[in-house]
């Protein structure tokens, strides 16, 4: 029997080193070397495999290979079908992390129960068991009749079962609690994620079942595991929000079949994730009476418009160093603005601390928040509420000018529909026609949007 041997993966990048060193040479990540134990020289490329796809090696021109459209097929669910591109493509893997108890679960249990009904499914766990699954699934009053439920951790075994019961979609929960048997290190280490994943999109493209898998992720937010973990997959989906919160929101990083950064929001209930058609009307909730430091901004989130509140606090600091605090925010671009703000608008924030919110937990990071941003800030230091129906949004450079930003046209729109009476955009953003019953106001410059703040 051959001797087995010690390597040392990174849990960042994949990579593998014969010595345990405190910096990973390839990615410079520190302290995330950890031990590997291989069977005999390379077990995982050994047993007549096919290639990544599970298609033996052909060549052709680029005229030659079909282009045809992909076959989707919906998953019941239009937020979640928008997140993956218009639906689940067969043979494809979609990895979806998130932060322990905000859904992933839940939301994969209720697709499966909606897809057995018209196609095979396998809903496949190696952290509960079949009970516990049977239980939440009667307790959000899924039907229960048509769902399989396996309860295995062994990689070999799951891909037999799949072989024999054909399932058109199947769930791994989750990836790190799956090891194989080639291999024998502990479940979860870098390199039983990375060949149970690979063995997983190999099934995957030559059988065409649609494979979910359910990532951990580290206190950072980032997924656990190798990074090549996320390059395997086809599509990656992160869930945002408060665990203990009501909204959820399910957005797309990397999608193989679709847009990135489409977003899905979804509102927990006791009967399980509900779909939110209208995210606008949820965000924008807002006091009765105007209060300082409040503005509405339009964002862009995949292929829609979205109306969010902005809301900043600006108070005297007794610091050295006046804080800058953002949630949902860029930081280090609030620092900017506030330079700005001081060099094009003569106002000073350096004895100030500046606290920054997105309210209903929504992550903005597009230029197009910039104006929004300021406007809240002025609102907020000159202790003057801005008007109930002004919407704000535009992109503000280095030298005070205020630049376009993509897709002005659909933003004014979704405003007008809401009800808003008036609009500050760049001029590049102003449309020919304004809608019905908006003031759109254009303007070219920083001075110019102060000054019409509060006309």
């Amino acid at each position: 029997m051959a001797k087995a041997k010690r390597m040392y993966g990174c849990t960042e990048c994949g990579s593998t080193f014969p010595k345990w060193a405190g910096q990973c040479a390839d990615c410079g990540a520190w302290n995330t070397l950890v031990e590997t134990v291989l069977e005999g020289a390379a077990a995982s490329s050994s047993n007549g495999r096919g290639g990544w796809a599970g298609q033996q090696t052909q060549i052709k021109t680029l005229a030659e290979v079909s282009v045809e459209e992909m076959p989707r097929f919906s998953t019941a669910s239009n937020e979640l079908d928008r997140v993956l591109g218009g639906g689940l493509v067969d043979g494809s893997v979609v990895l979806i992390g998130g932060d322990p108890g905000i859904g992933k679960s839940t939301i994969l249990l209720q697709t499966l129960c909606n897809i057995a009904a018209r196609f095979p499914a396998l809903y496949v766990t190696g952290e509960e068991s079949q009970q516990q699954v049977a239980m939440r699934a009667r307790r959000l009053g899924l039907p229960e009749d048509k769902l399989k439920v396996m309860t295995e951790t062994c990689i070999e075994t799951i891909i037999a079962t799949a072989r024999m019961e054909k399932p058109k979609v199947m769930v791994i929960d989750s990836i790190q609690t799956i090891f194989t048997e080639q291999l024998q290190s502990a479940p979860g280490g870098v390199s039983q994620v990375r060949e149970s994943a690979a063995l997983l999109v190999r099934f995957a493209k030559q059988s065409g079942t649609a494979i979910f898998l359910v990532g951990h992720v580290t206190k950072e937010g980032a997924l656990a595991g190798p990074r090549v973990l996320e390059h395997m997959v086809d599509t990656v989906l992160y869930f945002e929000g408060e665990s203990d919160g009501r909204l959820r929101l399910l957005r797309a990083v990397k999608n193989r079949f679709g847009a990135v950064n489409e977003l899905g929001v979804f509102g927990m209930t006791d009967k399980g994730l509900k779909e939110v058609s209208n995210p606008s009307a949820i965000f924008l909730t807002r006091a009765q009476e105007s209060v300082p430091g409040s503005v509405v901004m339009a964002t862009w989130e995949g292929s829609r418009p979205m109306l969010v509140e902005v809301q900043a606090l600006v108070d005297t600091s007794h610091l050295a160093n006046p804080r800058r605090v953002t949630l949902g925010l860029d930081q280090n671009r609030l620092a900017m603005l506030l330079a700005v703000l001081h060099r094009h608008g003569g106002i000073p924030t350096y004895d100030q601390d500046v606290f920054l919110n997105v309210v209903g937990g929504v992550k903005v990071l597009e230029t197009a928040s910039d104006l929004a941003l300021i406007a809240a800030i002025i609102s907020s230091l000159r202790n003057r509420p801005l008007p109930h129906d002004l919407l704000v949004f535009g992109e503000v450079g280095l030298s005070g000018e205020v630049r376009p930003v993509p897709s002005g046209q659909e933003r004014l729109k979704e405003a007008a529909k809401h009800g808003f009476k008036r609009a500050i955009v760049p001029r590049g953003n102003a449309p020919k026609e304004s809608p019905a019953g908006l003031q759109v106001i254009a303007v070219t410059r920083l001075e110019q949007a102060l000054d019409a703040l509060f006309e």
